[in-house]
């Protein structure tokens, strides 16, 4: 029996408005506000890549014009009303899920012990339950406090001394919390210290949180699979999704691709019938960690554009550049464009730019760019953008 079928531009649409990408971006993206919208969002994925903003910055800017990332401090340093750990990478997550990640801490408990027996060097099990009492005793430590004596790494980024392993073995399984940021670099604080006591305490039962984070993933997709349910989190396994997904009183429908094609999903009751508001028609630059590009395969489908992340390919082979910026325009991914802001000579430089095959680079498209570009200008703290000639654009305004 053939089931209904969601088309593509009522699709793309729902997605737009769950990922609050459909309004002209509006709000004092500080406070209250800004907290709400993470909530929404769910999670706001952090990292460190810095050419114009970090992108856990470029994100919530998206989607707020008036956003700076002064704003995010005080909800985490201050309120805590945000904390940071894991959902598929790390990220600024309500405080308020809290008690529904103590199931992540106890599977990380022992799957982390396993993996990082063998990933990392010898002896940070040793490490943890005297590193839990200094900080408990002393306050605060970053990784560079600790570990005095032992042989820093030298292999790249993952190649942490024991210490530094015990510290974000204790930070996974949820006994510290990052307190705050100094230079991006990480302070964690006994738990207990820093979040309220009432959220420490409550202890929701396995099934309570399967529940709620699977609901909490359908809500912010609009429709999925149950793979995607379970990787919007990643702390409810596949099988529990798709066990969950079998119980849940969902509609299964057809969700047609741009291409055509049509994938089978989970929607709660009424989605079909459901009038989404209209992308506005503003052109804006994303973050490549923007959560409606999390999923490269669905946005691929649900938009027709590929998108890769480059900076682990070597430069020779890059078929774009090392950190290309998506840009949104209504309910299409219309481009990608590469920029980087030099502080020290005060400009937002723009070197690279590629419409996709089927987008004109029309006067009015045009001017959006250059006004959304002026704007990201002022979001980095420079003064003016310049743009190579060969891009057709402009060279200077």
């Amino acid at each position: 029996m053939a089931l209904p079928v969601l088309k593509n531009k009522a699709a793309r649409a729902i997605f737009l408005d769950r990922h609050l990408l459909s309004a002209a971006p509006s709000g004092s993206g500080k406070g209250e506000d800004l907290l709400d919208l993470i909530t929404q969002l769910g999670f706001v994925q952090v990292d460190s890549i810095n050419t114009v903003e970090r992108a856990h910055h470029m994100v919530l800017r998206a989607r707020r014009a008036a956003y700076r990332p002064t704003n995010l401090t005080p909800l985490l340093e201050k309120d805590h009303s945000l904390f940071e750990h894991w959902t598929h990478d790390a990220s600024m997550i309500p405080t308020a899920f809290f008690p529904h990640w103590k199931l992540r801490f106890e599977r990380d408990a022992e799957t982390l012990r396993r993996q990082w027996r063998s990933w990392r060097r010898e002896g940070f099990e040793e490490k943890v339950d005297t590193l839990l009492e200094r900080i408990e005793a002393e306050g605060p430590k970053s990784s560079a406090c600790v570990g005095e004596g032992e042989k820093r790494g030298s292999r790249g980024w993952w190649d942490w001394h024991p210490s530094k392993t015990a510290l974000e073995y204790l930070w996974r399984t949820g006994e510290l919390t990052v307190t705050r940021r100094e230079s991006f670099k990480k302070f964690y604080d006994v738990t207990a210290r820093v979040l309220d006591a009432g959220l420490i305490s409550s202890e929701p039962k396995r099934q309570s949180s399967i529940d709620w984070l699977c609901n909490a993933a359908l809500d912010r997709l609009g429709f999925a699979t149950s793979t995607e349910i379970a990787d919007f989190w990643d702390i409810v396994t596949k099988a529990e999704a798709k066990e969950w997904c079998a119980t849940a009183g969902l509609t299964e429908i057809d969700v047609e691709s741009v291409d055509g094609t049509l994938r089978r999903s989970f929607a709660r009751d009424g989605i079909l019938d459901e009038t989404p508001p209209k992308p506005t028609s503003r052109l804006r630059i994303l973050s490549p960690f923007d959560p409606a590009l999390r999923d490269r395969k669905r946005a691929e489908r649900l938009f027709g554009f590929h998108y890769r992340i480059e900076i682990f390919v070597p430069e020779a082979k890059r078929q774009y550049g090392y950190y290309v910026f998506p840009m949104l325009e209504g309910d299409r991914l219309v481009g990608r464009i590469d920029m980087k802001a030099l502080r020290s000579d005060d400009i937002l430089n723009v070197t690279g730019l590629w419409w996709e095959r089927d987008v004109q680079a029309t006067p009015a498209r045009r001017k959006k760019l250059l006004a959304e570009l002026d704007r990201m200008a002022r979001f980095a703290g420079v003064e003016r953008v310049v743009i190579d000639p060969k891009l057709g654009l402009t060279s200077e305004h």
